[in-house]
This record gives structure tokens, sequence and C-alpha cells, in this order.
């Protein structure tokens, strides 16, 4: 809160009930376009549970960043209904229930890291000395203590997404919406922000949801994998992780791991053989 408090985890009636924090029932959205409707999604059921970490996967154009904008309130379904933390996705936004990763940075060239990570805070009220507070804590987070003073343009692009997702955590949200943050990233990047995801969840216990196109950053990263069908976008299969919390990269080799990625490959086929 802007008087300086730290919300309480755990305290909204949908935790304290053990709802899922977020539940989509049959949910449908269809676009109006000038040649003619486009179904997004299709009759898509889920609920994600507090502190999980659900991964989206399935082809270009397939829903998964509609879904998660849907979650965010930033699109409205045409069918169906969808909970966060037990209200109206609408209502999860105006409470600011969540922080948003896109897949670029979106950070502003002319704002220094620690302003960039401070505006979110600007606007909701916050003063300055919590600002700076919150500012210093979540680059900490994301290893990037000593930047604030840099523009996004002396970082590198992997370090531009971590300040992105320093300032979606700024605010201390228990939701984390992350569309495909690491997409435009060399192999070697992306497994190192992996990695610090990783420890970056386990530190924070946010629940996140992650959009993403790779099947072994889905497997590595997730307690649960939401493999979906080309458009119009349904769930065809969710898988439950059986690979501990605690994963080094070399788990990918493991064959549990590849047991899971087959899985995956697998139901990203049927999706398209049922097209």
């Amino acid at each position: 809160m802007p008087n300086g408090e730290l919300p309480m985890p755990g305290l909204s009636s949908a935790h304290a009930s053990g709802a899922p924090v977020i539940s989509a029932h049959h949910l449908d959205l269809t676009f109006q376009t000038n040649d003619g409707p486009v179904h997004a999604l299709k009759d898509v059921s889920l609920d994600i549970e507090k502190g999980d970490f659900v991964s989206f996967i399935g082809p270009s154009g397939c829903g998964k960043t509609t879904f998660l904008r849907c979650m965010a309130d930033l699109e409205q379904p045409t069918g169906g209904t969808i909970t966060v933390n037990g209200t109206t996705a609408e209502n999860a936004r105006k409470a600011r229930a969540y922080g948003y990763v896109f897949q670029a940075a979106g950070l502003y060239p002319w704002r220094t890291i620690g302003g960039n990570i401070k505006l979110p805070l600007e606007i909701m009220g916050y003063s300055k000395p919590e600002q700076t507070e919150r500012m210093q804590r979540v680059l900490d987070l994301v290893e990037l203590s000593g930047f604030e003073n840099k523009f996004p343009w002396q970082l590198s692009g992997g370090m531009q997404q971590r300040a992105s997702i320093a300032r979606a955590l700024a605010f201390d949200a228990d939701i984390l919406l992350m569309d495909e943050p690491f997409g435009a990233l060399d192999e070697i990047v992306r497994d190192h922000l992996n990695e610090q995801l990783l420890k970056l969840w386990a530190r924070t216990e946010k629940t996140i949801a992650f959009v993403t196109h790779s099947i072994p950053e889905a497997v590595y990263l997730s307690t649960k994998i939401v493999v979906m069908s080309p458009r119009p976008g349904r769930i065809t299969d969710v898988i439950e992780s059986p690979l501990p919390k605690e994963r080094p990269l070399d788990i990918r080799e493991t064959p549990e791991f590849l047991e899971v990625a087959h899985r995956v490959r697998e139901g990203l086929r049927a999706g398209h053989q049922d097209d």
C-alpha cells in the first residue's frame, strides 16, 4: 500500500478459501474484423493455484497471449467466465493484483533504469523514500543492483528484460503475467534468465503465468504446462510436472525431463491433427 506497508500474501478471500488464484470456465473470445470473425479462444477451462508456475505453449496464433490478456483484463471474453483472486479480471486489474511483463522490455529510453522501475510506483502514489526502497529491493532480486542510474541503451537485451521484470515486481503483486519475455534473446542468455527466473519465483512465491514457444523452456520452468491447439485456441493437454522444484540446467538431460518434453511435443502434434 502507498503508506509503505507491504501487502500480506494469502489474505484475499480466494486464497483464504483455497480457491484457485485464476479460474477460467468455458472461455470464448471472438474478434470481429473487416474480414469476418476471428475465433481466438474456444471453450477454455483452467484453474491456476497459488504459487503455481504455469506455462502456455502452442503454435503462433493459438491464443496463448490472448488468454494471458484476458487474465489481465486487456481483452474481454465473448463467452464463459474468468476470475482472478476470486473476483472479476477488471476488479483484479483495478486492485493491481498482477504485474505484466511484455515480449519487449518496453523501457522508456529517457528514464534511467531506476526511473523506469519507479514509474508505476509514482503513478500509484508511493512516497519518494518508499519508491527508492522498493526499486533497490527489486533490482537486488533480479541481480541488477548498481545499475539504477544507467539508461536502457547502456544495458544488454537480457539486462533490459530483467529490469522489465523488476518493474513488474515493484508494487509486490501476488501474480506475475509474462508474455514470452525471453523469446528474442540468444540461447545462452535465455538459459541464464531461465535459471534466474526460477530462483526469483522460489524467493518471492509469486503465482506465474508464462507464455512461450519453447518446449525446453516450458518444461524447465513450470509446475504445470498447458498445451494449446491452433486457432481457435483450445487446451489439448495440461501436464503436471514431476520435476523437483530445485532444477539445475542439466536436469534437461534426464529421462524425466525428456519424457515430459515428449508429451508436450505429442500434444502439439495432436492439436494440429485435430485442426
